[in-house]
């Protein structure tokens, strides 16, 4: 079930957010399947800057959203926030391995 919004009233960030907070724990979604659901097809990786710009902690689920390879993106200039996120999805119940891979088929999430 993906919350309509209308592009015009709300925010890209906050667009963003309003579809990742629905994401169950223990399941995954990838930044161009958001992208998608908030009608900006083809603006992945906007989404994750969107998602990078949260405070932490978070009230969104912001480490429920990966890259389509299955993997949490893995960089320094995320000061330690893939890290984060990795322990997060391993307390979900998502096994991640060391290089931030993960079986994003088995948790992938489709909302009704």
């Amino acid at each position: 079930m993906r919350p309509a919004l209308p592009a015009a009233a709300v925010g890209f960030d906050q667009r963003v957010y309003a579809v990742v907070a629905p994401i169950p724990q223990g399941r995954l979604a990838t930044y161009g399947q958001v992208a998608d659901w908030i009608g900006a097809y083809g603006c992945a990786r906007q989404v994750g800057w969107s998602l990078r710009r949260l405070a932490l902690p978070s009230p969104v689920p912001w480490h429920r959203v990966v890259s389509a390879r299955g993997q949490i993106s893995m960089s320094l200039s995320r000061e330690g926030s893939d890290w984060i996120q990795r322990e997060l999805l391993i307390a979900e119940g998502i096994p991640v391995d060391g290089a931030g891979r993960l079986a994003l088929r088995s948790y992938l999430w489709v909302p009704q």
